[in-house]
């Protein structure tokens, strides 16, 4: 049994799509059983508990084999970084005594230590606490999702402009969510430990992104940077918290810096930037 958190997630999700289509046995982890019921019809088992209740977790846990592990995003109005920190300790916790034989952990390019670096700071703690413990371990640092773009589609449609906090013209490792589940699915249904870098067939700029989606809607559409002087205060009218845009900020400006560990050769995934805007806006009301 594979034990899948933040299932009802674009990554979990995807990881629990993939382990069904190959016939694998799947329990969701979910605070709302109503977000599983797709899944549920797709053969899944749902399983109700929050992640900082470590005993229910621990419960739910010990239920399967191996486990897939993502940290549930903080709510950006909160202090992210420390409302991250205690669900990830509270997953580590749960993890002790629960009889699994391989864990899947999945973190983010850029991982690394520090303090108010949004998801890298708090990833790499994850990592580091998978890493500690004793079952064996594989860590999936994950690419800039091409999901982070779905609010765009909004802008895109009404005004003809995606909004991002990187120059037009800047490239970054981005990735489909599919196939991270694809990858995390391998790594869950072999015995491969270590730490893999996944992102999709090529980079892409934020002009890249407003091409797609002039593509897909049949509309001019153009790419609009915020400065960098002005990322708190974006992040702020977005409706982040204080202390989120500041970790925030901080976590573009390593991205855009290049400040960060990369891969020579990551595991580039099929699903390209236009096939995901593509399939974004025709799923999408009045696609």
């Amino acid at each position: 049994m594979h034990i899948i958190l933040g299932g009802t997630g674009h990554v979990g999700s995807a990881a629990a799509k993939a382990l069904l289509a190959r016939g694998e046995p799947v329990t969701i982890v979910a605070r709302e059983e109503a977000k599983a019921e797709d899944l549920k019809r797709a053969g899944a088992k749902v399983a109700v508990a929050d992640v900082l209740d470590t005993d229910a977790l621990h419960r739910v846990l010990a239920t399967g084999t191996r486990a897939f592990l993502l940290n549930p995003p903080a709510d950006p109005k909160t202090d992210t970084d420390a409302q991250e920190k205690r669900t990830i300790a509270a997953i580590l916790t749960a993890l002790d005594g629960a009889g699994l034989d391989k864990i899947v952990a999945h973190s983010t390019y850029g991982a690394q230590a520090g303090d108010r670096l949004g998801d890298l700071n708090t990833l790499y703690a994850l990592e580091q606490g998978v890493k500690a413990q004793a079952i064996p371990a594989a860590i999936i640092r994950a690419a800039y999702y091409f999901s982070n773009w779905d609010a765009a589609l909004e802008t895109a449609r009404a005004d003809g402009v995606v909004h991002t906090m990187y120059p037009v013209d800047f490239e970054l490792p981005m990735v489909a969510p599919q196939d991270l589940g694809e990858q995390a699915a391998r790594l869950l249904t072999d015995d491969r430990t270590g730490t893999y870098y996944v992102e999709g067939p090529a980079r892409y700029s934020s002009a890249d992104v407003a091409a797609a989606f002039a593509a897909a809607l049949g509309t001019p559409v153009k790419a609009i940077a915020t400065p960098r002087d002005q990322w708190v205060e974006g992040y702020k009218a977005l409706g982040f918290s204080d202390r989120a845009a500041e970790s925030y900020a901080r976590m573009t400006g390593i991205t855009l810096d290049g400040d960060y560990e990369q891969p020579d050769l990551p595991i580039r995934g099929k699903v390209t930037l236009h096939d995901y805007i593509r399939r974004l806006v025709d799923e999408s009301p009045g696609g």
